[in-house]
C-alpha cells in the first residue's frame, strides 16, 4: 500500500495568524487604538450589551464597531442608530474573524481619531476562540439562559478572555442558573479573568463594566 502525504497545516495556519495579530497590535499601539474583541454565542444579547456601552460612554470616548456575521447587516443596523462609526463585516461562510480580516475590516472602518474599536465577533464559542484577531483584549458573554456550565464545556473561550460578562441576570429566578457556580467555573478556566453581573436590558452592572473597559483604553494610550 502507498504512503499517503499528511501535511499538518492547522500548525502553520495558526502560527501564520498568530504573527500577523502580533503585527496589527503594534500597530494599534503605534497609533493609540485599543481594538476589543466581543465574543459569544448567538442571542447572548452582545448587541444589547454593546448598546449598553456606548451610551455608557458617550462623551468619554470615541467609538467604532466592527460588526461581523456570516451575511445580513441587522446588528450593525441596530448599533448604528446609537450614532457610532459602524462597519458591516461578511464573513463569507466563516465562523469566526482572523487577524488579515480583522485588518481588513479596521482599513474599511477608517478609524481615524477613534479611541476604541469594538469587534462583534461572529456568534459562536467554539471558532473565534481559536482566532487571535489581533485585539488588544477579549470579552466573552454568558447569558443566564446558557447554563451555568458553559465555562466547563467551552474551556477556550473561557481561557482566552480578559473578561467576563454574565448577561440577563434579571431573569435568573426564572431558570437553573446558579451564578456561584458559574463564577467558579470561570475561575477554574482563568483565574486572571475580571466578571461582571449584568443585565444590559435593564442596566444593571453595565456601569461597573463601562468603567473598567474605559480603564483599559486609557492604560493602553499611556504605557
Amino acid at each position: 500500500m502507498e504512503k499517503v502525504r499528511i501535511l499538518e497545516i492547522k500548525q502553520s495556519v495558526f502560527a501564520n495568524n498568530d504573527r500577523q495579530a502580533e503585527l496589527l497590535r503594534r500597530e494599534l499601539k503605534e497609533r493609540g487604538l485599543f481594538l476589543l474583541n466581543l465574543m459569544s454565542s448567538p442571542g447572548s444579547g452582545k448587541t444589547t450589551t454593546l448598546t449598553r456601552l456606548i451610551e455608557a460612554l458617550a462623551g468619554e470616548l470615541a467609538i467604532g464597531v466592527m460588526e461581523a456575521d456570516i451575511d445580513s447587516d441587522v446588528d450593525a443596523r441596530t448599533i448604528a442608530k446609537t450614532g457610532v462609526k459602524t462597519i458591516q463585516l461578511h464573513t463569507g461562510g466563516m465562523c469566526h474573524l482572523d487577524a488579515a480580516m480583522t485588518r481588513q475590516g479596521l482599513e474599511g472602518l477608517d478609524p481615524g481619531a477613534l479611541d476604541l474599536v469594538v469587534l462583534e465577533n461572529v456568534g459562536n464559542l467554539v471558532c473565534p476562540a481559536e482566532f487571535d484577531t489581533g485585539a488588544v483584549k477579549s470579552m466573552a458573554i454568558l447569558s443566564v439562559p446558557e447554563g451555568h456550565d458553559k465555562p466547563l464545556k467551552y474551556p477556550l473561550m473561557f481561557q482566552v478572555v480578559d473578561a467576563v460578562v454574565i448577561n440577563k441576570v434579571d431573569v435568573m429566578p426564572y431558570f437553573d442558573f446558579d451564578l456561584e457556580k458559574c463564577t467558579e467555573y470561570i475561575r477554574l478556566r482563568n483565574p486572571k479573568a475580571e466578571i461582571f453581573p449584568i443585565s444590559a436590558k435593564t442596566g444593571q452592572g453595565v456601569e461597573a463594566l463601562a468603567q473598567w473597559l474605559k480603564n483599559q483604553v486609557k492604560t493602553w494610550k499611556e504605557t
